[in-house]
């Protein structure tokens, strides 16, 4: 079919001008309606994006459906999908529908709710289907304004703090970002990603206001995206905005931030950091994976001393994208495998955790801790599906957790002993404050009266939680799916990568003689 990637793109942004046009009135018969257009937009988007991926070829390392045309101005409109981004375009289709249906109990402007996750799909998808900067740019930062929307409108209490707080802190990182575009436009001739690709930028190392600049243009580069994607991650120690716009964000708007927005900074690196500035991301490597690793334990401890539910998944989400860091930068074909797994698994994984929060927390209207406690009592089927996803969020083998997390172990630990070594005892921690949040919330006795009544899952959430319960074992078990897809186009990114690195040391050594 032609033009597949943009009928996928733009059909959520159909269904919200649709919804603003032609749909009136705040009555439950809007409301109603208003669900009932987003959840079809959405799984109507789903089962067109199946196209993609049926017709996507492994074994064709390149770009495929790729989609061009001139804008007015010059500016290009070029969107194709290759092994690294396909995934991600199916992974953000498959969770819309799955998020518009844990929206059920919004009551308040629903109309303009359901607009904004629509519209936020239609930018998450333009992301990993961009094939220009300017496009890409466009998409990565209009992505910003839903989600301010959804957590300043619909968050918690403190929704206005949170919610400027990851404006601005996600906006100040990407203008770097668009400072090297320009510079990039500058020296390439040209904004076709396709083309930056194979373009070589200076690594010619300088000096600027009296310091070294080792690596040389691509070095700047390398630091201008760094500083838009490590915030994006989010990285330690630029985290601190993730845990707030978490707890203060509605059930939805926190799966979509965990399962997708996050996602966004990891394929950055892998779309540009490593094949467009390898001499820079090679200079850097030691400095970003020792941050990972102390991404992974420091947020594991400050996991563990919390009292509200979201905030300690939060910190578990910034856990485990220094796994997905740590494997990118490690540099070889088991490492950045295992970072595209792990973060496509914490997808599923993520998404899970957050929406067993929102259940609770629609019946009691809490997320503390200590509210709860012998919950197994009243919702046993509730406790099983939570238990899975503990057990999957701390890296049980047998579900797709682990296959992220010892895939980009084993790709560090050939490039950094020490690195990996200190990154495994995150996966200790982890299972200490996962346990202990199970512990503490499902089992014991049921001693707080407001629980007594409490109900278990209805149908509805019990229907949102099964295909998420069906990937995570299935990827446990046949992480092949996955694998296989990404694989080819992952080994000519390391190809590159590695060649690129090692005549960047045969050019310095030849200088040096």
């Amino acid at each position: 079919m032609d033009n597949l990637l943009s009928i996928v793109t733009f059909i959520p942004a159909l269904a919200a001008l649709i919804l603003a046009v032609f749909l009136r009135g705040e009555d439950e018969a809007a409301q109603r309606n208003a669900k009932w257009v987003a959840l079809f937009a959405t799984a109507i988007t789903f089962l067109v994006s199946i196209g993609i991926y049926a017709g996507f070829n492994p074994d064709d390392t390149g770009f495929q459906f790729v989609e061009e045309a001139n804008w007015l101005g010059g500016l290009k409109y070029k969107m194709g999908v290759d092994g690294i981004s396909v995934l991600f375009v199916m992974l953000t289709t498959f969770i819309m529908p799955l998020t518009i249906l844990a929206s059920w109990e919004v009551k308040t402007r629903v109309k303009e709710y359901m607009i904004a996750f629509l519209l936020l799909e239609t930018l998450m998808l333009g992301v990993f289907m961009a094939l220009d900067l300017v496009l890409f740019y466009l998409f990565f930062e209009a992505g910003l304004i839903p989600m301010f929307l959804i957590i300043g409108i619909w968050g918690g209490a403190n929704r206005i703090y949170a919610s400027f707080k990851f404006f601005l802190y996600t906006f100040l990182g990407s203008v770097l970002m668009l400072v090297a575009m320009v510079a990039m436009y500058a020296d390439a001739g040209t904004t076709d990603i396709e083309v930056l690709l194979t373009h070589e930028f200076s690594s010619a190392s300088f000096s600027l206001l009296g310091i070294q600049v080792f690596g040389g243009l691509q070095t700047l580069l390398f630091l201008a995206f760094f500083a838009s994607f490590a915030v994006k991650m989010p990285m330690w120690p630029v985290h601190t905005w993730l845990p707030d716009a978490h707890v203060q964000a509605p059930t939805a708007g926190s799966v979509v931030l965990a399962a997708i927005l996050l996602k966004m900074g990891g394929y950055g690196f892998l779309r540009f950091s490593i094949p467009m500035f390898p001499i820079g991301s090679e200079i850097l490597t030691p400095l970003v994976l020792w941050m990972s690793a102390i991404a992974i334990v420091y947020t594991s401890l400050v996991a563990l001393v919390q009292e509200d539910m979201k905030k300690l998944i939060a910190y578990s989400s910034v856990a485990h994208m220094g796994f997905v860091t740590m494997g990118i930068f490690a540099g070889n074909q088991q490492g950045i495998d295992g970072a595209i797994f792990q973060m496509l698994s914490h997808g599923f994984i993520s998404a899970a955790l957050f929406l067993c929060v929102g259940v609770i927390y629609d019946r009691m209207h809490t997320r503390d801790i200590d509210a709860y406690g012998g919950l197994v009592v009243r919702m046993p089927a509730y406790a099983l599906v939570f238990m899975l996803f503990t057990m999957a969020n701390v890296g049980l083998p047998g579900t797709s957790g682990f296959i992220g997390e010892f895939l980009t172990l084993m790709g560090t630990f050939q490039t950094n002993t020490w690195v990996a070594a200190v990154a495994t005892t995150g996966v200790i921690f982890s299972a200490g404050y996962a346990l202990w949040l199970y512990r503490r919330v499902v089992f014991g006795d049921l001693i707080k009266g407001s629980l007594k009544t409490i109900q278990d899952m209805t149908t509805r959430e019990r229907a949102i939680f099964a295909p998420l319960v069906v990937m995570t074992l299935l990827l446990g078990v046949y992480p092949a799916l996955i694998t296989d897809i990404i694989g080819p186009s992952t080994a000519a990114l390391v190809d590159h990568y590695q060649a690129a690195v090692s005549a960047g040391e045969a050019a310095t050594q030849h200088a040096s003689n």
